[in-house]
């Protein structure tokens, strides 16, 4: 096992660096997109009408290449990790806005009235009533977000050497090292298991009467959503 994870000095990490800085880069537009998309997808059960721009606007995001949007963001944020983590956050959209708007819609509207006469505002009644009910359907987005974000961070080995495990595939070309190439895409596939492995479990917790298998809304939120 010696010398299995030693890194090229021009990547400015060990192994196990990149893997958190591979982490980070994956899951912060993740929770970014999963932030703007909460009142996007309140605004669109509210308003019916405005569903499907919406949805045709995030489509359409969504089927911009990623290469294409790290090379016009450069010249706005320059070589940087920002440049990465903007087109990852607005291809998370395409998931989370459909997910949370059919969770919410869900909700029976015995529950909604009941909370109406509880004295429950708008904003109330949607934070502590629709969300939790929708939890499911919003952490079976989660988990296919997270896994095609911590996916594509890859890419970002393109534009200066962002790519944090994505780098060692250049690096494996480049040095003529296939155990860089490998370590690259084993490290990124068991990173993608793992995080879905705790998304899975946080969805146990948080949804304790949930079946324990991947459940109905899980294989549709995974079933929407387009591999890139």
């Amino acid at each position: 096992m010696n010398g299995l994870f030693d890194m090229p000095s021009d990547l400015q990490n060990s192994y196990w660096g990149l893997v958190v800085l591979h982490l980070r880069l994956a899951m912060v537009p993740v929770l970014a997109g999963l932030l703007l998309s909460l009142p996007v997808a309140q605004l669109c059960v509210r308003l019916r009408w405005l569903y499907p721009p919406v949805l045709w606007v995030t489509t359409v995001l969504y089927a911009v290449p990623s290469l294409a949007f790290f090379v016009i963001l450069i010249d706005y944020t320059g070589l940087s990790e920002l440049t990465v983590m903007i087109p990852l956050a607005v291809y998370s959209l395409v998931v989370f806005v459909p997910a949370i708007v059919d969770g919410v819609r869900s909700v029976p509207r015995e529950t909604l009235d009941a909370a109406t006469a509880m004295g429950f505002g708008p904003v109330r009644r949607y934070v502590q009533v629709q969300l939790p009910i929708a939890a499911p359907a919003i952490i079976a987005g989660l988990r296919v977000a997270s896994v095609s974000s911590i996916s594509l961070v890859s890419v970002g080995m393109l534009i200066g050497n962002q790519g944090a495990l994505g780098n060692l595939l250049n690096s494996g070309m480049i040095y003529n090292q296939p155990r860089l190439v490998w370590l690259s895409v084993i490290g990124t596939a068991v990173l993608a298991v793992l995080v879905d492995a705790a998304l899975v479990l946080l969805r146990i917790l948080v949804t304790p009467w949930m079946p324990r298998g991947g459940g109905r809304n899980n294989r549709t939120i995974a079933a929407k959503a387009a591999t890139r």
